[in-house]
């Protein structure tokens, strides 16, 4: 008798899906962020042609339409930007957060000098941009904005080194990664002690108390997502009150996720022998001894990952096609030609991204690289670190948002402008680059 043709070998592996192809993580995180580059970059194209539209003025009202909630002397409400800016950008950090301790515990920076190059390229790529932008703004109208030009937006980064596909070594990938993440933690971290308001020490403490809550939470073993999110959203509105940027919320419980495993391949293989040693009984919905196998079976493979992978997992997709695009139709138009231009805060800005930027972090990974602290990849040259910070100065969604509560209504468009012809020469002055030492590099 001949054996079903689905017999054998297929029947032990899960069915084919188009996503089998991204199981690694890195690469599954670049091929989303590649994607959401473009969704991305729609979603600013569309803001600046609606803001420049006989419907302006009922798009820019769509974004102060408020929402929320009062309980009592409890006001939860703010406008539909506000949400998105302070409670959905929140999410965004946590996936930083959780990329960023993933990266640092399993992944390519395990190696703490590897780690360390592109630790000192973001911090060069912060520390230069921003002296660079005081020397130019100082006792100026746009001083208070120094945070804005430290950013570097990790989707539209990875989108251009996505254009030139095989042509570039993994090993610039990982470093502009690595270094963006850290770039976005870094400015989220500037946010919260720059552009807070004055602290209330009794929220602030009801918040410390909340992160406390979740590390005894995980240490006496609970696992289940939903209650983790249910006192992170109470941490969050603590935050809120206490006049720290609540979105620093989402970097703290970010890096305290675990990124270890709770069941071990041994360990999972053990429980599956338990499954097949029960022999196939007819359907019941009682309570019987192989459903129960089974259960635990369900629990084991989905806990061979740990936390860190699985939120990750879950959440990069709604965050890179979602929140992304909605940050970028809420904050990135504005009118052309711009009202109150001030030609020498769009300058700053401007220069801060396309010099400051790959200055700091060349000089920042010599640095590290001289004094023996880091180490660089074979193929990794000068001259691809080089267009690696030209790429770097496009710092569209962080700038965008430090932006907003850095300056006052009347200069928010000649940065915003600064930062647009800045993302644009950087990105071109990148990929003209890279393109060069790509088919210097080839054979």
């Amino acid at each position: 008798m001949s054996q079903h043709p689905a017999v054998g070998a297929d029947l032990g592996k899960l069915p084919k899906m188009p996503v089998d192809r991204l199981t690694k993580p890195l690469a599954r995180f670049v091929q989303i962020e590649t994607a959401g580059g473009g969704a991305l970059l729609l979603a600013t194209f569309t803001a600046l042609l609606l803001s420049n539209s006989p419907w302006a003025e009922a798009f820019a009202r769509i974004w102060e339409t408020p929402a929320g909630l009062h309980i009592g002397s409890l006001d939860f409400a703010r406008s539909l930007k506000e949400w998105i800016n302070d409670a959905a950008m929140t999410l965004f950090f946590f996936l930083v957060a959780l990329e960023l301790k993933r990266e640092l515990v399993l992944g390519e920076l395990r190696d703490p000098r590897v780690a360390a190059l592109s630790i000192a390229g973001a911090l060069g790529g912060m520390t230069v941009p921003a002296l660079l932008y005081l020397a130019l703004q100082w006792q100026q109208p746009g001083e208070r904005a120094w945070g804005v030009v430290m950013a570097t937006d990790t989707a539209f980064v990875i989108g251009c080194l996505a254009l030139l596909g095989s042509r570039i070594p993994h090993s610039l990938r990982v470093f502009m990664l690595s270094l963006a993440i850290v770039d976005d933690v870094g400015a989220i971290l500037v946010v919260a002690i720059g552009y807070s308001g004055p602290i209330v020490w009794s929220a602030l403490g009801l918040a410390v108390l909340g992160f406390a809550g979740v590390r005894l939470m995980g240490r006496i073993g609970i696992r289940g997502f939903a209650q983790y999110f249910l006192i992170g959203g109470l941490i969050w509105l603590a935050m809120d009150a206490s006049g720290i940027h609540a979105t620093i919320t989402g970097v703290i419980l970010g890096l305290m996720t675990p990124a270890r495993r709770w069941v071990s391949d041994d360990r999972l293989y053990a429980i599956l022998d338990k499954v097949v040693a029960h022999p196939a009984g007819e359907a019941s919905s009682e309570d019987t001894k192989d459903r129960s196998t089974l259960q635990l079976a369900e629990i084991a493979s989905r806990e061979t990952l740990s936390p860190v992978e699985r939120l990750e997992i879950g959440l990069h997709t709604w965050v890179v096609f979602i929140v992304m695009p909605l940050f970028a139709l809420a904050n990135a138009g504005m009118p052309l030609p711009v009202t109150g231009f001030v030609p020498g805060l769009t300058l700053a800005v401007f220069l801060g991204f396309v010099i400051g930027k790959p200055l700091g972090i060349l000089l920042f990974t010599w640095l590290a690289l001289a004094s023996g602290l880091a180490t660089r990849a074979d193929d990794l040259s000068w001259r691809l670190l080089a267009g690696g910070g030209l790429l770097a100065g496009i710092g569209f969604t962080m700038a965008l948002f430090i932006t907003q509560l850095a300056l006052g209504d009347a200069l928010i468009g000649s940065a915003k402008l600064g930062i647009l012809l800045a993302s644009i020469a950087s990105g071109l002055a990148g990929l003209a680059v890279l393109a060069g030492a790509s088919r210097q590099a080839a054979p």
